[in-house]
């Protein structure tokens, strides 16, 4: 039996070390935790085989070492994967912002159209509004938005 546990403490090494090495190449893969679990069963397998399941030291480093993992694992993510604004953006969460005019705004009609940020919004407003004008986006319905200039247009 002792021939068996160094082969499985190695196991459980290599394991562990390829679960760290994936998550460093894909982040966002959550294996932290199980490859620092891994890599401290593997390594009190091959240096103390006895403690690891006899005693209260074994399973107390591994609920060390899934707790170190976890407080190394929340900040890396925040690190690899800061937060951002919202995927979809409603109008009401428009309000304020700044936009550019990317096809003229006409009073009456939704034809006009801004950017804001990477998304392309129709527009409405109360007088015409040139491409290439700052806007600040003042309300919106559905899918439109409500916009005054805050700047002259820039020249083309």
């Amino acid at each position: 039996m002792s021939a068996v546990i160094p082969v499985f403490g190695i196991l459980l090494i290599v394991i562990g070390i390829a679960l760290l090495a994936f998550e460093l190449v894909h982040p966002g893969a959550l294996l932290l935790i199980p490859g620092s679990i891994l890599l401290v069963a593997g390594f009190l397998y091959l240096f103390v085989p006895n403690d690891l399941l006899d005693s209260w030291v074994g399973p107390l480093a591994i609920v060390v070492a899934a707790i170190a993992a976890s407080l190394i694992e929340i900040p890396y993510y925040r690190w690899v994967a800061p937060t951002h604004h919202p995927m979809s953006t409603t109008v009401d969460g428009l309000v304020g912002q700044e936009a550019i005019v990317t096809a003229a705004v006409e009073p009456g009609t939704l034809r006009g159209k801004v950017r804001v940020r990477s998304e392309i919004w129709s527009a409405r407003s109360t007088r015409p509004i040139p491409v290439g004008t700052r806007v600040r986006i003042v309300g919106g319905e559905g899918v439109s938005v409500a916009v005054e200039p805050t700047s002259p247009p820039k020249p083309s």
